[in-house]
């Protein structure tokens, strides 16, 4: 049983976070959605076990698609390492596809392929608000990222980082190159 508690915790956590952003107290969630006031509080509280028909009426009545209620928020910054992630392997050939970001509704994805050398970092200032970079290592080693906080990537290596905030990209192998691609809001 309590190896059950997360996914509820993060439910709930989510329930609460979207009432809340949307200024609603639970009174008002209750009479809205049509779900009784006691039901949203145990969902609240991380005690009840939600039916997907109750996750829906809460996300159409918060104005937020079902997912933001039972998947986290992502972190401004994410880091996947070569071989890790959520992989699916084909039953036909020797193939994996590793899922590294899903595309938010109304998005536009800019691709470029880059090649850098070792020496001085590119340094890029912020983008339109919004903006995205999703940077993948294919041969080479660098340090990119956020300017306060870069990580060191080897080939295979994924990292998302805001692009709305100054960032950076520096080579520390000779003929580095990588995919990067811009995710515009």
């Amino acid at each position: 049983m309590a190896e059950n508690r997360p996914p509820f915790d993060r439910m709930a956590a989510a329930i609460r976070r979207e009432r809340e952003r949307a200024g609603m107290s639970l009174s008002e969630l209750a009479k809205r959605s049509g779900l009784a006031k006691s039901t949203l509080s145990q969902l609240e509280a991380g005690t009840g076990n939600p039916s997907l028909e109750t996750l829906w009426a809460l996300g159409v009545t918060l104005g937020v698609p079902f997912s933001r209620l039972v998947d986290p928020p992502r972190p401004a910054v994410r880091l996947i390492r070569a071989g890790e992630g959520p992989a699916a392997h084909s039953g036909q050939a020797n193939y994996t596809a590793t899922l590294l970001a899903s595309s938010p509704p109304g998005a536009r994805r800019d691709l470029y392929r880059i090649e850098a050398q070792p020496g001085e970092s590119r340094r890029s200032e912020p983008h339109m608000p919004g903006t995205v970079e999703h940077l993948v290592i294919g041969a080479g080693r660098a340090l990119a990222g956020p300017v306060d906080e870069p990580v060191e990537l080897g080939p295979g290596d994924y990292l998302a980082y805001p692009g709305d905030a100054a960032h950076v990209f520096t080579a520390l192998d000779p003929d580095t190159s990588g995919v990067i691609v811009m995710e515009h809001v």
